[in-house]
């Protein structure tokens, strides 16, 4: 059990609390694997050429990615005042999310199970 008053167990847990600006999409209707091709091309480049790489991705998941780097970006110059130009991908990552099961009736009355798979993809910048 923790010890302290609950006030101060609050305090030194947002102490500890991570204030890189970040995004994250939650439910994104994209495989994990699916959407790591994409972050494994951007993760370590600074945040223009990340944008660059999946303005000319042809995958779906980079249409979502680049939305999703130019909020991490807008909340990076709004909320912690940093420049953009200075910014650059510290981590980008996919967690697995809640999969959509359908069936798909086959022959002589059997049935397949298909797995529509989402997923939480989240990006963290930092300044260089």
């Amino acid at each position: 059990m923790a010890k302290g008053h609950r006030s101060q167990i609050k305090r030194e847990r947002n102490a500890n609390k991570d204030t890189r600006p970040s995004a994250k999409l939650s439910f994104a209707r994209v495989s994990v694997q699916k959407a790591c091709f994409v972050l494994d091309a951007i993760r370590g480049k600074d945040v223009q050429t990340a944008l660059a790489i999946v303005s000319y991705n042809t995958r779906y998941a980079s249409e979502l990615i680049k939305k999703l780097l130019e909020s991490a970006i807008a909340n990076a110059e709004n909320n912690n005042g940093m420049d953009p130009s200075k910014l650059y991908v510290a981590e980008c990552y996919a967690n697995k999310g809640p999969i959509m099961k359908r069936i798909k009736p086959r022959a002589q009355g059997r049935a397949y199970r298909i797995e529509k798979r989402m997923s939480h993809i989240t990006i963290v910048l930092d300044e260089r």
